[in-house]
């Protein structure tokens, strides 16, 4: 972790001088119920390859962190039903609509979500084989980006895989769109990190070994999977 401190250099604040954590909170509290239409319309393809990817090995120990509404959630607790799963969100309505639901379809499985801020995760050194993570960095300013990384890098298992996914920067309408929406809502919509990513990714020691573009319904999404 002794590489964390130059990739940030010159990256632009884009209105992201501070976190807005208790914004998001809240925001993403709001929009719990309304959510899973988001995912369903724009994410599920990506979530799918995501775990195809990260080749998730039955009987491991596996968190995602950001739930959302838990749909990635119940695709790892399929892909995991005789190991430990576990879910982290910052807002406790996501997490408490996560658990409730993956309680309710996989009853008896290893399953626990809870309210967690992803840049101090409470869980000891080399905890899971797989980190995932879907569409949170975009929420966060650089610095809490690096110590996110660097945070899903201490609670890996040596050689354990990281799963992100990010939102696509490789269509010029999109990125346009959601500059816009970034202005609008900051909070709930973030803005587009995907291409300085894999540099802070590399540069906290892990390696980088697949990405891939996912399309789905015009939303483009990267998924970048990478080993401790």
């Amino acid at each position: 972790m002794n590489k964390l401190e130059h990739p940030i250099t010159a990256w632009p604040a884009n209105g992201f001088n501070k976190t807005l954590a208790q914004q998001t909170r809240r925001a993403y509290d709001l929009m719990a119920d309304l959510y899973p239409l988001s995912t369903f319309f724009f994410h599920s393809r990506a979530h799918q390859r995501a775990v195809e990817l990260a080749g998730i090995e039955d009987g491991t120990r596996v968190i995602e962190v950001a739930t959302g509404s838990g749909e990635m959630f119940e695709r790892l607790l399929r892909s995991n039903p005789n190991g430990s799963t576990v879910g982290v969100d910052l807002s406790p309505k996501m997490a408490a609509r996560t658990q409730r639901h993956a309680i309710r379809a996989f009853p008896g499985v290893r399953a626990h979500c809870q309210a967690v801020d992803a840049r101090h995760l409470p869980f000891r050194d080399g905890s899971f084989d797989t980190v995932i993570c879907c569409y949170l960095l975009e929420l966060l300013a650089a610095d809490d980006i690096l110590t996110a990384i660097s945070e899903f890098y201490r609670i890996l298992s040596p050689n354990g895989k990281l799963a992100l996914v990010l939102i696509g920067q490789n269509t010029a309408f999109f990125n346009r769109l959601y500059k816009v929406v970034t202005k609008v809502a900051p909070a709930f919509w973030g803005r587009q990190v995907e291409t300085r990513v894999p540099e802070l990714v590399e540069a906290a020691d892990f390696r980088i070994t697949r990405t891939q573009l996912v399309k789905q319904s015009g939303y483009p999404s990267r998924v970048l999977i990478a080993r401790k």
